[in-house]
């Protein structure tokens, strides 16, 4: 699914405009994404946790070459989803 058949989908579900549902999914993701620039978590219950992990330093492999490339530790964005969601 897009953004925009997932924001036609809010539109559709929630009974608003295009519009609205644009700008409430974009909102939503602006601040999920501010959250994650501060180191902070976002749990939504029945649905599950955006949080901010460590990645540790690896040595990887460059495809084209073979030779191994030093991955320096970097912050990713995770998702755990709930238990609810896990068993569907």
């Amino acid at each position: 699914m897009t953004k925009t058949e997932f924001i036609l989908e809010v539109s559709k579900k929630s009974g608003i405009s295009r519009k609205d549902a644009e700008r409430a999914v974009n909102s939503a993701i602006a601040i999920v994404s501010d959250l994650a620039r501060n180191g902070e978590e976002l749990r939504i219950p029945r649905f599950g946790t955006f949080r901010v992990v460590m990645r540790n330093a690896r040595v990887a492999r460059n495809p084209k070459t073979g030779q191994p490339v030093k991955v320096p530790p970097k912050k990713a964005l995770k998702f755990v989803p709930s238990l609810e969601l896990r068993s569907l």
